[in-house]
């Protein structure tokens, strides 16, 4: 569990299994891997998607602390610091970088990375779906208070198609509410 509040430990933490898995990439590199886990994960999901006319791409995986570093100073530049910190994790925060979690698109480019991208069909699958292969949207709508981000239906979390369906089931919304955790809206 990453979140403003629970750092990775080391910072610099990088998972030993990182694989590129066997789906749709729209990202080559680093940003194409998960770990063994989710990969395995994300192929029955997309695999789905595919037999149902949908089609997902992986638009952002894995995340060194060095890329991600360079991603969030990028935000904190052009848009100032506190914007930056409801839009994109500081290095040694990101769920990226432990190989548990990635972007979704749907090959078109449209509203990608916009909450407009809810709209697409690939993330209205993911939203109705993803929970059936162990995935949650992580960054759910108006949830930034318990989060700490705007809403990104496009960011994927794998924890598991049990815990995943009981959040969905019980309409838990964030990972803080389910496993008991104190909100985590700003870093400490």
């Amino acid at each position: 569990m990453v979140n403003k509040h629970r750092p990775l430990a080391p910072a610099t933490f990088k998972p030993a299994d990182l694989v590129r898995p066997a789906v749709r990439l729209a990202v080559a590199g680093e940003a194409s891997l998960l770990n063994s886990t989710t990969a395995a994960a994300a192929e029955k999901m997309f695999a789905a998607a595919a037999t149902a006319g949908v089609t997902l791409t992986l638009a952002s995986g894995y995340r060194s602390y060095v890329t991600q570093a360079a991603t969030y100073n990028g935000y904190a530049r052009a848009q100032g610091q506190p914007a930056a910190d409801t839009a994109s994790a500081r290095p040694g925060y990101s769920e990226h970088q432990t190989g548990w979690a990635f972007d979704i698109g749907d090959g078109s480019g449209a509203d990608s990375f916009t909450p407009q991208f809810a709209q697409q069909p690939a993330a209205v699958w993911a939203q109705a779906n993803a929970h059936v292969f162990g995935f949650v949207v992580r960054y759910p709508w108006m949830l930034h208070g318990i989060t700490g981000y705007y809403y990104e239906p496009w960011h994927l979390r794998y924890i598991g198609p049990e815990a995943a369906t009981e959040m969905k089931n019980r309409g838990i919304g964030t990972l803080e509410e389910y496993f008991g955790l104190e909100a985590a809206p700003a870093y400490l």
